[in-house]
């Protein structure tokens, strides 16, 4: 008689398509049910394209088929196909399901790093992950992702991502030479980011997450008149300075129709590398009456480690150089909250944040 172990070392054999980790390994599978000459199999999967569910349940049945004759169904549930809403953007990249703005309202908080390690996190959770870098005037992504200096292929006037840690990257510091200073008007910013967004080969994404520029002006107001933006998150640090222009961020949000996941306090706390011990030297905790205020949440807080600012210097971001320290466990809860959100948009078409008219000068 068939057990559950002989069927489970089968599916460990299924790899997710577009991956190097198995279904089982990724937590995707859910159950696994024996009934007489009947076998259930139940997942879970990131991704709403029917070519993966198909793929997968073609090769679960193949697999499984060696073991015997049995009836074999697999059940296999999916997000649900994102719906135009948020910012009600036309939708230039049918190919993408969901869009992240990753924003802050001052430069100097972390928002790239912050941006860098959420894309990463769910890239390990098993979602395909584009990640578009919009600081047009610093352009810190090449670098962080440890491919700075890296060429993109051109096929034409498009151009390919370039693949780092299974993510597909792309940032205006890939496409002009190194340390170029960009003396541009805003009207030359809405341009390019116009132009990246038409011009750039990305594969099929279940999320593209942008690292915008600090502060409210064109480049935000481009994605959002561009794309059907699914939600926005806020990077801010514990001090009030900073806090003051995060009102400033999350009202853009707020006037673009974009419903806000959460806010990300980062540099708050830090931990000594010697004893593991967490100090609040730059204070903790203070954003929650913003987030409060907004109707919407503080996804994590991130402390002052070394092992960040050497990870964002080396190419290998703290997910990657040290995925099992405290702050990796951190980006990859906010990264869990951050899908999350995006499933819920997707289903209700929100979360709760107040809308309002904007107003746009």
């Amino acid at each position: 008689m068939i057990n559950k172990e002989q069927i489970q070392k089968k599916l460990i054999q299924t790899i997710y398509p577009g991956f190097t980790k198995n279904i089982v390994e990724l937590g995707f599978l859910k159950e696994i049910t024996i009934k007489d000459a009947q076998i259930t199999i139940e997942l879970a999967i990131p991704s709403s394209a029917i070519e993966i569910e198909n793929q997968l349940r073609e090769e679960i049945i193949k697999r499984i088929s060696t073991l015997g004759e049995y009836d074999i169904a697999v059940s296999i549930t999916k997000p649900k196909i994102p719906r135009e809403t948020s910012s009600h953007g036309k939708n230039i990249l049918p190919n993408i399901q969901n869009f992240v703005m990753v924003s802050s309202g001052k430069g100097g908080v972390g928002k790239s790093t912050t941006t860098v390690n959420i894309a990463i996190a769910l890239a390990q959770q098993g979602k395909r992950v584009g990640l578009l870098d919009v600081d047009i005037y610093g352009p810190n992504i090449p670098r962080m992702m440890g491919i700075d200096g890296v060429q993109p292929i051109f096929l034409g006037k498009n151009i390919k991502p370039i693949m780092a840690h299974n993510i597909q990257v792309m940032s205006i510091g890939s496409l002009v030479e190194r340390g170029a200073s960009l003396i541009w008007k805003g009207v030359m910013v809405t341009q390019a980011i116009e132009q990246m967004l038409e011009d750039i080969l990305w594969d099929k994404l279940d999320i593209l997450l942008f690292d915008m520029p600090p502060g409210t002006g064109d480049a935000q107001l481009t994605l959002a008149q561009s794309l059907p933006v699914t939600a926005g998150v806020c990077v801010t640090t514990p001090q009030k300075v900073a806090l003051d222009d995060t009102i400033r961020s999350m009202d853009m949000f707020t006037q673009l129709h974009i419903p806000i996941v959460g806010l990300v306090e980062n540099m708050s706390g830090f931990i000594c590398p010697d004893s593991g011990k967490e100090y609040d030297i730059f204070g903790k905790g203070t954003t929650q009456p913003l987030a409060d205020n907004y109707n919407t949440e503080i996804l994590g807080e991130i402390p002052i480690e070394p092992a960040i600012r050497e990870g964002g210097d080396s190419g290998l971001p703290i997910t990657v150089l040290a995925p099992n320290c405290e702050t990796s466990k951190r980006y990859q809860e906010i990264a869990t909250k951050v899908w999350n959100a995006v499933l819920k948009v997707n289903e209700e078409g929100g979360v709760n944040n107040e809308e309002i008219q904007p107003t746009i000068f």
